[in-house]
């Protein structure tokens, strides 16, 4: 399909979940747990470490082609990722990450996030109209540039702080829970710098001629 003489550029949907969280190693994690997308329901976790290593842990390589396509990364693993959720716990174990967190009750900014209609928070047209107000908040965006000459836009539905977290990288104790700081690296925004679980709806939008998902 074109539009003006052009083709129109593909844009793939994400729903699920963003958990962002810092430690006092200065290992900084960004877990997504996505219940649907065109790759059908999966799990990646993108790691940040002290001296600014950026890793994605993904479970095959078509989906660690298209995150690392989207965002940037300096190495990849391709290894198993599973998430459990029971109640308030999370627990994650991708590779050689472990990774355990619980979540609190929503404060000022979740209630209000659910209180917009899922369907309008979920449009790319109502992730531009709340980008500059959201920005407020250190390191947050709702849109902005991929790689590859995509474009994305964050929908958020939903927001929750992370109380505790325990997690083990390689064998070695990342430490307590603490803030995302410095923030992290991998797109045009951070995660909020305070340890958060957020439900969002990412849109995707491919280059012109860009690979199919």
């Amino acid at each position: 399909m074109a539009v003006n003489g052009h083709p129109k550029r593909a844009r793939l949907r994400f729903e699920g979940w963003i958990a962002g969280l810092g430690t006092s190693s200065g290992t900084r994690v960004v877990l997504g747990h996505w219940t649907r997308s065109p790759f059908g329901p999966f799990s990646d976790v993108m790691i940040e470490r002290p001296d600014g290593e950026r890793l994605l842990l993904a479970p095959d390589q078509r989906l660690a082609t298209f995150v690392a396509d989207t965002y940037g990364f300096d190495a990849v693993q391709v290894v198993p990722v599973a998430v459990n959720v029971e109640g308030r716990a999370w627990t994650v174990e991708a590779g050689s990450l472990h990774l355990r967190f619980t979540v609190g009750s929503r404060g000022p900014v979740g209630l209000l996030l659910r209180a917009v209609p899922r369907t309008l928070a979920a449009r790319p047209s109502w992730a531009a109209l709340v980008d500059l107000p959201a920005r407020l908040l250190p390191g947050v965006r709702t849109r902005g540039s991929a790689g590859h000459g995509r474009r994305e836009w964050y929908g958020a539905h939903d927001l929750r702080p992370v109380t505790t977290a325990v997690a083990a990288f390689e064998g070695v104790s990342l430490g307590t829970l603490a803030p995302i700081d410095p923030p992290v690296r991998f797109g045009f925004g951070s995660a909020p710098r305070r340890p958060s679980l957020v439900r969002v709806t990412t849109t995707v939008e491919l280059s012109r001629g860009g690979p199919p998902a």
